[in-house]
């Protein structure tokens, strides 16, 4: 069994899509595309994830829409970590269609100052996700990594995730390379965070990536982190700006010489607790 960790659905109405430079991607995603991209890529399940609207209803939505999907095993819908009633609106969620299969919150870490997940009310956000035994999905920008390893810190009975491998700027080459392996050492050395192989495409050069582009960032997150604390994800429908499903799958299998259970499969069931038949 194939598990993608990470792909998302959208309507081509989300604000973020009007980006001249997403063109190619600007259009509706629903569950039958997901199910076409699964079986040509001989993928089994997936993990859908909060796709940046930004609103507790696309997370009502989604999880809806999981129940009535068996290929989709887990949601990772958004709430703000600087909300106070986000204990409210986790069991809300829970109490709805589809509740059983929340299994981690991710704020738009990435849209906010670098020090943000440093902020008292923040780290009381991650606090209540943890306590409602959810992960906490962190998407970053390369210079907020750091505050991911001092949350993770903070934190230890916190399981976080970290998606992208905190988008290493993989078209900068070997400075890229440089920049990122200083600034993912610190959340590497956290027992408590397990990382995304995924949206690396989207990081290098849309037009003229190759494998070789990828390899270096994820022979060094192997290295770093352990196949126990990697998940792959296909970053679908976002890869499309420079790759198919097929293509970024088939990309990792390269890297990584085959399909490893951990990397593909069970770091994924184990980290979100997803329940598979």
């Amino acid at each position: 069994m194939i598990i993608d960790s990470h792909q998302h659905l959208w309507t081509a109405d989300y604000p973020w899509l009007a980006d001249p430079a997403l063109d190619r991607i600007r259009r509706d995603y629903g569950v039958e595309d997901l199910r076409k991209n699964l079986r040509a890529a001989g993928v089994d399940r997936t993990v859908l994830v909060e796709a940046g609207r930004c609103d507790a209803a696309e997370t009502t939505e989604f999880l809806a829409t999981a129940a009535a999907t068996p290929e989709i095993a887990g949601v990772v819908g958004w709430a703000s970590l600087t909300d106070p009633t986000l204990a409210d609106v986790i069991a809300g969620h829970r109490a709805g269609t589809g509740g059983h299969l929340l299994v981690g919150i991710r704020d738009q870490v990435q849209g906010h100052p670098d020090d943000f997940l440093d902020r008292p009310d923040v780290r009381a956000g991650l606090r209540v996700v943890a306590a409602a035994g959810l992960v906490n999905e962190v998407v970053v920008r390369g210079p907020q990594l750091p505050s991911v390893a001092r949350a993770a810190q903070a934190l230890p009975d916190s399981r976080f995730v970290l998606d992208h491998l905190g988008k290493p700027r993989v078209a900068a080459g070997a400075e890229g390379l440089d920049e990122w392996r200083t600034l993912i050492a610190p959340v590497a050395a956290c027992p408590n965070v397990v990382a995304k192989m995924s949206g690396l495409v989207a990081e290098a050069d849309w037009s003229h990536w190759t494998v070789e582009d990828l390899r270096p960032f994820v022979e060094t997150a192997v290295d770093m982190f352990g196949g126990g604390r990697l998940m792959f994800g296909s970053d679908w429908p976002v890869c499309e700006v420079a790759a198919s499903y097929t293509q970024v799958r088939a990309a990792f299998e390269e890297i990584l010489g085959g399909t490893p259970d951990d990397i593909f499969t069970t770091t994924a069931i184990s980290v979100y607790q997803l329940e598979i038949s």
